[in-house]
């Protein structure tokens, strides 16, 4: 994560989740975040139609595209000719993973903005896979913004953010030693890493 804004809530998602996979919406205490409410995204998300729409948008997200976003769906954020972004969303929802992405967006003029896009999982009313929580943030201060909005825009990059939280499954088998120093199994998602030996 490149920009302050997204390390700040990533920070406060962190802290309210502890050791679940998410925090629930109803934690999500305004006044905590007020400084990241202009940059900010909240997103309804129905897996089986796999749409995802803007529930609340904050007022520097709306500036940068000229227009109220809260209702419109999510992908009008890379405007009509980008490809469908719901792949991002899939993996916050199904994975309960957080996703930063580099959008390269353009205004009706065709001059560039670059955008960090933070994308984190929410649990609503106990559930999971309905809601996430974001922010839109802009790299840089060009003298048009606000001037002449975003229309399109095109995803540069992709990052899923590592899972810090203590995996359930069965305990480890007890690991046999090869030699002094041996670190013992490592855990990586759902796989057991145990350390290699030379050959």
């Amino acid at each position: 994560m490149k920009h302050p804004t997204s390390r700040m809530l990533h920070a406060y998602w962190e802290r309210l989740r502890g050791e679940r996979a998410a925090p629930e919406r109803a934690e999500i205490e305004p006044g905590e975040i007020r400084h990241l409410l202009a940059d900010s995204l909240i997103l309804e998300l129905d897996m089986a139609a796999r749409e995802a729409t803007i529930r609340l948008a904050g007022t520097r997200v709306c500036a940068l595209y000229g227009q109220e976003l809260k209702g419109a769906p999510f992908s009008r954020l890379w405007g009509s000719q980008a490809p469908d972004p719901w792949r991002i969303v899939e993996i916050v929802a199904s994975d309960t993973l957080g996703v930063v992405a580099g959008l390269r967006a353009t205004n009706t003029a065709g001059e560039e903005a670059d955008l960090e896009l933070l994308l984190l999982p929410l649990r609503h009313r106990g559930r999971t896979q309905v809601r996430a929580l974001g922010t839109l943030s802009l790299d840089g201060a060009p003298h048009w913004i606000g001037l002449r909005p975003l229309v399109q825009a095109d995803t540069a990059s992709l990052r899923i953010l590592p899972s810090r939280r203590p995996e359930a499954g069965p305990p480890a088998r007890p690991a046999v030693r090869t030699g002094a120093g041996y670190p013992g199994p490592v855990r990586r998602g759902h796989l057991l890493v145990h350390a290699g030996g030379r050959i």
